[in-house]
């Protein structure tokens, strides 16, 4: 159900699942995860996208809850399983957008919430249940969601498990843009992310996720080369 398309300097990860609306199972996340990397290693920008039509990804598979009641094993394997597909998002070596032109719902909002950022379609929509089937939501996804749209939003999302439509999520800012096709919209932006030098990029995401080092990258990039490739000659 995921596979890597690579076409020139963009790699997708594409969810193909049609018949669960691209639900993961769990023995799926793990390759998630592995996609995710294997599209960073072949690609300047990952997009993550659904080859369904209408569809995001519907979340975890429903139909495994029944096995997730009677066997106490099977809750934490998941948790872990979404864990180290989100993490291998959110620490791709180059930056990952998710395309999100259809439903987006539940832990598809937890690996939309980890890429770098999320472009919608208008007829894209979003809802995060847990609270609606009696269960919780992953705490590392919760504390992406608070940042992202802040505090009050993330409660009101997962307090109701209201379903918000791509304008609502455009106003709150669980989406950076929404557009009439989030295909189109996110190849270029993939495109002009590619054409901008790699190594600030990389400084750039870095300063983004808060990791230490930030004004040693700033000054060491001036005696890189891009900079000097960059500059027009005199």
């Amino acid at each position: 159900m995921i596979d890597v398309v690579v076409d020139g300097v963009v790699a997708s990860v594409v969810l193909d699942r049609p018949a669960a609306r691209n639900a993961v199972p769990i023995a799926s996340w793990d390759r998630l995860a592995e996609a995710v990397e294997e599209a960073a290693a072949r690609g300047s920008v990952v997009l993550l996208r659904s080859a369904v039509p209408g569809t995001f990804c519907a979340g975890a598979d429903l139909g495994e809850f029944p096995a997730l009641m009677a066997d106490p094993a099977l809750p934490p394997r998941l948790r872990a399983g979404m864990a180290r597909a989100t993490a291998a998002i959110a620490g791709a070596t180059v930056p990952v957008i998710a395309v999100l032109d259809g439903g987006c719902f539940g832990a598809g909002v937890a690996i939309a919430l980890a890429c770098d950022l999320r472009i919608a379609g208008a007829g894209a929509g979003f809802a995060v249940p847990p609270a609606r089937l009696g269960i919780g939501y992953p705490q590392r996804d919760i504390d992406r969601l608070r940042a992202v749209v802040g505090a009050g939003q993330a409660a009101r999302l997962l307090l109701t498990g209201d379903r918000i439509d791509a304008a609502e999520a455009g106003r709150i800012g669980l989406v950076e843009m929404v557009v009439p096709d989030a295909g189109v919209a996110a190849r270029v932006m993939a495109d002009r992310i590619a054409a901008n030098a790699a190594e600030s990029v990389a400084a750039l995401r870095a300063g983004l996720r808060s990791e230490p080092g930030g004004d040693a990258r700033f000054d060491a990039l001036f005696a890189g080369k891009a900079l000097a490739a960059r500059l027009p000659r005199r």
